[in-house]
Formats: C-alpha cells, structure tokens, sequence
C-alpha cells in the first residue's frame, strides 16, 4: 500500500530539481547586473564628491587647520556606517538597505549644493558626512557580490569592473554639470552628485529578494575572527595610503593647472580602482587572494613615490592611477580571503569594513601634511 502511495500519478506533478534552482540563473544575472548598476552610480557620485571636497573645504573653512574636515567627514561617516549597514542588510535584505543608503546620498549631495552656493562651511561638512554614509552602504556591494549562485568570484568582478565606466563617465558629467549655470563653482558638480545617488536608488529598488544561509554557530564566528584578521590589517593600510595620497592631490594638481584638471586626474584614479576587475572578469581563476593582495601593496608604494617625485598634472595622473590600481588589488584580494572560507557572519563583515574606514579617516586628516 505505502509502494503504490509512493507511485506518480496522472496529473501530479514531480520535480526532481533542488527547491529554487529553475530559474536560479536568471535571478542571479539580473541580480548581478543590477548591483554592477547601483555601484557604478554609487561609484560616480563619490568620483564627483571626493573630488571636489578638498578644494571646497579649502576656499570655505574658517582656518587651514580644518580645510580636510569635509574630506575626512565623507570617511568618518563611512566607517560609522558599516556596522548598522551590515545589520540592515541582515535584517531587510539588500534591495532595502541599498536603498536607504543611496536615499541618504542624494539627500547628502542636496546638502552640498546648498552649502556651496551659501557658502557655509557647516553644511558642507555635514553633506560630505552624509555622502559618506552612503559610500559606507555602498561599500558592502562587494559582499553581497561574493554569494551570488555559484557565480560569485566572476560576479564581484563583474560589479567591481563596472565601476570603471563611471571613471570614464566622471568628467564629462562634472564638465556638463558646471556648464549648468549653477552660481557658485562645484555646486553643479554636487549636484550631479546627487542624481548619481538617485539613479543608484533605482537599480537597488529593483533587486530580486534574496535569502542568504549563515553558519551563526560560535565555532563559525571564531573561524570568521581569526581568518579575518591579516586581511582586516592589509585592507587598513590600503586605506590609509589612499585616501591620503587622494585627499592630497585635487590640492597638488590644482597648484600646477586650472581646477578642471582635477576631475580628470580623480577619474584616472577612479578607472584604475575598478579596471582591474573588469580586465579579470575574463581570467577569474587569476584572482587569488594573497598574490592579489601583496601585488596591491607593491602598486601603492609605487604609486606614494611617484606623488612625491611628481611636479606636474601627466604625473599626479600617473600616481593616482598606481595608488588606485593598488587599491583595487588589495581590495578584491582581501574581499575574497575574507570569504574564502564560507559565509562570514554580517556583523564580523561590518566591523572588518569599519575597520578598513578607520584607516580611510585617519589617512583623509593625513592628507593635509602631504598637500
């Protein structure tokens, strides 16, 4: 009787595939390709952002001792960002905490505009705080990258490679924006800024809801600890490096050619920090941690020489694409070492990206001895 019981009967219908695997493929393509747009419109704002924040806080700030103040705000409220962006992603998914991050960026860049155009250099600080909320929420793409199906070596490339149109995009962007005929300089470009918020909040919203399987067992979270630490402290550095070297240079360059030619040398920075993983989307066997990573810590300490030697804008450029190429080899490395050895809690995620902010904020307030 249970044999017959057991038996397919005219019109039931079996399926032999694993719950969630018809269509699995499909949901994970169009969820990669909307991170790879949400990011990249993440990314061009922040290009826009960050490379107009140290010539603004130069010409508005009371005294020279807090011209970086806005620069270092965007970092500060990157890293404060990062835990409570973890927890969110935990508690909501990733379509509704990306959204809320870019929903605070484009009301950060709005901020900004104001700020310019009055020329009050508390609203500046607060909007480049805001920004940085966003950029922290943002920073955790490569995460949500990283467990995508079966793909997720080749999709964080993928969404990390995508950023290098904005790279591309970012001058022209910034050149129309301030062709606008906004009355004060760089108002345009926050402004832009700002919609680039706006169009990343229109690709997170439509994101398939996705469930993610964690390991919460204490022995899980040790592992996570102790496999994060070399990682966590090679990523610090990186930070550290770049952001200095980057909050130094808008000032350098401006100092030897007229104040467009920093976008140009932010982009070149910027297309460097993500071309890599585009150019290794077609060798994802290539992107191993560790060579990944002593190989960006090579590019960067080039990259610091070059800034030291350099005395006009073709070799800010130049140092600029090195320290953004380092930066984005030791980022994939350190993303992949971290995930390298299954599902890390989200909170541990959290503390290892306030971790590497840290490095970013005490490099921004570095900055200024270098300029």
């Amino acid at each position: 009787m249970n044999s017959l019981a057991a038996m397919p009967r005219a019109g039931q219908l079996e399926c032999i595939c694993e719950p969630g695997a018809l269509g699995e493929n499909a949901m994970d393509r169009r969820g990669t390709l909307l991170l790879a747009t949400g990011f990249a419109f993440s990314v061009l704002a922040q290009v826009l952002t960050l490379s107009i924040l140290p010539l603004a806080g130069l010409s508005l700030a009371p005294s020279q001792g807090l011209a970086s103040l806005p620069y270092a705000a965007f970092y500060i409220g990157a890293a404060l960002a990062s835990l409570p962006a973890s927890l969110l992603l935990d508690s909501f998914g990733r379509r509704a905490a990306f959204s809320l991050g870019a929903s605070l960026g484009a009301a950060g860049g709005l901020v900004l505009v104001w700020a310019l155009v009055s020329m009050h250099f508390g609203a500046l600080v607060l909007g480049a705080f805001w920004l940085g909320i966003a950029g922290g929420f943002s920073l955790f793409y490569r995460h949500a990258a990283v467990p995508v199906g079966s793909r997720g070596v080749t999709a964080l490339l993928i969404v990390f490679g995508a950023a290098t149109l904005a790279g591309l995009a970012a001058p022209s962007v910034a050149g129309l924006a301030e062709a606008a005929g906004l009355s004060r300089t760089f108002a345009g470009t926050a402004a832009a800024a700002a919609l680039a918020h706006v169009a990343s909040l229109a690709a997170t919203a439509a994101l398939p809801y996705q469930s993610r399987r964690e390991q919460k067992t204490e022995a899980a979270v040790q592992l996570g600890c102790r496999s994060i630490l070399l990682p966590t402290a090679i990523g610090s550095i990186g930070w550290f490096a770049m952001t200095a070297l980057m909050g130094a240079t808008p000032i350098a360059v401006i100092g030897c050619a007229p104040s467009e030619a920093v976008v140009g040398t932010v982009a070149w920075h910027v297309m460097a920090m993500y071309a890599p993983s585009l150019c290794l989307t077609f060798l994802p066997r290539a992107a191993r941690p560790v060579p990944l990573s002593a190989g960006g810590c090579l590019l960067l300490a080039v990259g610091a020489i070059a800034f030291a030697f350099s005395s006009s804008v073709g070799g800010f450029s130049a140092s600029a694409a090195l320290v953004g190429a380092g930066w984005s080899l030791i980022m994939l490395g350190t993303t992949l070492w971290v995930n390298g050895h299954g599902p890390v809690p989200r909170w541990l995620l959290g503390a290892h990206d306030g971790t590497l902010l840290a490095g970013a904020v005490l490099g921004a307030f570095a900055a200024s001895a270098l300029a």
